[in-house]
Order: structure tokens, then C-alpha cells, then sequence
């Protein structure tokens, strides 16, 4: 991902600079003061990833993303915790309070990453993302994906959660979450697959589907949290 890291301060820059080139990921395509500077870089070059900070002069980090008609992903990058639901209002993929350390940076550029390749990825839905078959009562059943709510982990085995039936078969969460569709699925907890698609609604710690004609409650695990809450997130109003 061509970078551009956009903040007042120097020493701050100098920073991320140097986390950017531990990141495999990132290209630094270079560095500005101010919110002027970073408009001329985006005209002039393919930016897909921006780490803004939010107090500099003249224009705030906040008001120039708003500018932006097609903005590349954003990081924001502040000593100020007060911004943060208006950053992510913005559909900033993460923000990261000054100082910011590498595993904190490290997650936040994985999750950029994860957006950046959805965004690459066609649109358009394949044959082979609308279904799948597995092995349950010594035969093959398909399954289609918009059919499955949620899937749970069972020690060995999962039960895949449909609307009016469920399936258990011999496999790992692991094997599985690997095959389902990432833009559709996402696993929300050591025991749980989510179809995003079928969250009704998110309650603290927990997200509502219906079962049965009956709302049904589902943990969200500590691990998993700040992934779900981004893809919620990018759909907020």
C-alpha cells in the first residue's frame, strides 16, 4: 500500500516513518506539515493509505479527510482521545493514540490491509462464493451461504446455523473460516462464525440475530471486537 503520513511534528513523523519501514505492506511515498501539502500529494500521486493526524494548523485532520471526495484509508494518529467516534463516523479503519507502540501500529496498518483487499477484489458475486457442500449423515449437502445465520464451534465438530434447520459436521472453525466468503463471514468469537448480513442489531458485547422467529443473543469475543465494530462501522449512519 502506497502511504502518506501527514502531521505537524516532525519527531512524530519520524516515527511512524520508521514503523512504516519495518511494514513489508507499505511504500512511503512521503511526509507533510500540513493539510495543503497533503492535498497536493494526493493530486499528483496513487495514495491508498494515510496516516493523518488530527491538531495541526489552519485545517484540522478531521476537516481535510471531510474535504476529500475520494478519500484513500485512514489512520488517524493523535494524542487526543476525544475524536475517536467522530473518526470512525468518518469510516477511519483504526485510530491510534500518541505514543503509539509497534504491535498497536502493526494492528492497525493488518486491518488496513484486510480493507485494502477487499476494496480490490471484484464486486461482483462468482459462482463459487454462493455455496458450498459439506460432509453430515454419510452424504454431501450444499449449503448455501445466504442461507447460514451463524456457525458454532462444537470441540470437533460445528453446527452451521440455518433458518429453519442446522447441519453438524466434523470439522474445525479454523478449516471453515477459511472457506466462507470473508466479505459475508466474520468471526466475532473463539466459538463463532457470524453471516454480518444477519446481525440485527449490536448490544455491548453481544450481537442479536433472530432464530426461530426469536431474537437470539451471540458474545463477542475481546480478540475479535474492534474488527466487527469497523465493519459496523463502515455501514453506521
Amino acid at each position: 500500500m502506497k502511504t502518506l503520513i501527514i502531521d505537524d511534528e516532525p519527531l512524530a513523523q519520524d516515527v511512524i516513518e520508521t514503523y512504516v519501514s519495518q511494514m513489508p505492506n507499505l511504500e512511503l511515498v512521503g511526509k507533510c506539515l500540513n493539510a495543503f501539502e497533503a492535498n497536493e500529494k494526493l493530486k499528483s500521486n496513487d495514495i491508498d493509505l494515510i496516516f493523518l493526524d488530527i491538531q495541526m494548523p489552519e485545517i484540522n485532520g478531521i476537516d481535510f479527510l471531510k474535504s476529500l471526495s475520494n478519500p484513500p484509508l485512514v489512520i488517524f494518529t493523535t494524542a487526543f482521545s476525544e475524536h475517536a467516534v467522530e473518526g470512525f463516523e468518518l469510516n477511519a479503519v483504526d485510530y491510534l493514540l500518541k505514543p503509539i507502540s509497534i504491535d498497536r501500529f502493526m494492528k492497525a496498518v493488518n486491518k488496513a490491509e484486510e480493507v485494502f483487499k477487499k476494496k480490490g477484489a471484484s464486486s461482483n458475486i462468482t459462482e463459487s462464493d454462493e455455496y458450498m457442500y459439506v460432509k453430515a449423515d454419510k452424504k454431501l449437502i450444499r449449503v448455501n451461504f445466504a442461507d447460514i445465520i451463524y456457525i458454532e464451534g462444537l470441540k470437533d465438530y460445528v453446527m452451521i446455523k440455518l433458518a429453519n434447520s442446522r447441519i453438524i459436521t466434523l470439522q474445525t472453525m479454523k478449516s471453515l473460516e477459511e472457506k466462507l466468503p470473508s466479505k459475508y463471514f466474520k468471526r466475532i468469537h473463539r466459538s463463532y462464525i457470524m453471516n454480518t448480513k444477519k446481525i440485527k442489531a449490536v448490544m455491548g458485547n453481544m450481537v442479536e440475530v433472530i432464530e426461530k422467529g426469536e431474537p437470539k443473543h451471540i458474545p463477542i469475543g475481546k480478540n475479535y471486537r474492534d474488527d466487527l465494530l469497523s465493519i459496523i462501522n463502515e455501514k453506521r449512519l
